[in-house]
């Protein structure tokens, strides 16, 4: 939180520090990311709170790119963080302008939330979310047939469930290959047994907990998987990561697997926005996957 303020106060925002105390962090990095000097990034007007779903969370963000393209362009599906219990997709402009601006339709795509809702229904909501997205993006420059997702902490475990265990598409009359890759930032993906209160009340009555893991459905045909963590995560450990790939590996599965020295679980969403860029090459690393697995 510190850190925030004192980049507001550098950039002479004084004047608007209780405005900013009250925004969420994602909010405040969006702003920052907004006013901060050098160049902007480009893109359509965004089109928001389009719903997928009947429930007011089941919402979600488009950022188009602004040059039109001969042809259509590669999607990427993003679900943000908050241990299954906090967060909103209001913020992640940042985001969607960073990938709008490299020449990708950008989703940013809400959820249901514990403790209204708990385990599945946020996995549900992602494949929900999926599958709004291939029905309908075409309509938005973007191609049906080369489809990402993305999320970040909780948002990478239930990005990574929906890609990997083949029920939560098919229940949406969708196969599991209309997901060209995934990418992980920071996931939970093997976190037995449950340590937190957050994961506890999200996940902990479900009868077989196995289920709740991304890494019971790893499998040699998965999408390519993309995962990136930092060395001084200490909120979800870098070990998720680690094993993950290490079984998509073992099973003949495509995978990547990046570990930022210095950075940890903020750092590595942070790195996204325009000021912090310099903390881990994030960006890139998502554009140079996107790219080679998302050929027509």
């Amino acid at each position: 939180m510190i850190k925030y303020i004192l980049i507001a106060l550098l950039l002479g925002l004084v004047g608007s520090g209780i405005w900013f105390w009250t925004k969420t962090d994602p909010q405040k990095l969006d702003f920052v990311d907004r006013i901060a000097p050098g160049a902007s990034e480009h893109m359509q007007a965004p089109l928001t709170g389009i719903a997928y779903g009947d429930d007011m969370r089941q919402k979600l963000d488009i950022y188009t790119p602004a040059e039109k393209a001969g042809t259509p362009r590669p999607v990427l599906i993003f679900f943000h963080g908050g241990a299954w219990r906090d967060g909103e997709r209001d913020g992640y402009g940042f985001l969607g302008r960073a990938f709008a601006s490299r020449g990708f339709v950008t989703v940013v795509a809400d959820y249901r939330k514990a403790p209204t809702v708990r385990f599945p229904a946020f996995v549900e909501d992602t494949a929900a979310a999926v599958a709004w997205v291939h029905d309908n993006v075409a309509k938005h420059a973007g191609d049906a047939n080369r489809i990402f997702v993305m999320g970040h902490s909780a948002g990478a475990h239930i990005a990574m469930m929906t890609a990997l265990d083949p029920q939560w598409l098919a229940a949406n009359n969708l196969k599991p290959d209309i997901i060209k890759g995934v990418i992980g930032l920071a996931g939970p993906y093997d976190f037995l047994p449950l340590t937190t209160e957050s994961s506890k009340i999200a996940l902990g009555q479900w009868p077989d907990l196995t289920e709740t893991q991304p890494i019971t459905y790893a499998r040699a045909d998965a999408p390519p998987l993309l995962l990136l963590t930092g060395d001084k995560d200490t909120v979800v450990k870098p070990r998720n990561s680690k094993i993950l790939s290490a079984k998509i590996e073992e099973l003949g599965g495509a995978q990547q697997l990046k570990i930022y020295p210095g950075v940890d679980h903020a750092d590595i969403i942070m790195a996204i926005a325009r000021p912090f860029r310099n903390k881990a090459p994030v960006i890139a690393d998502i554009v140079n996957f996107i790219n080679a697995h998302g050929q027509q």
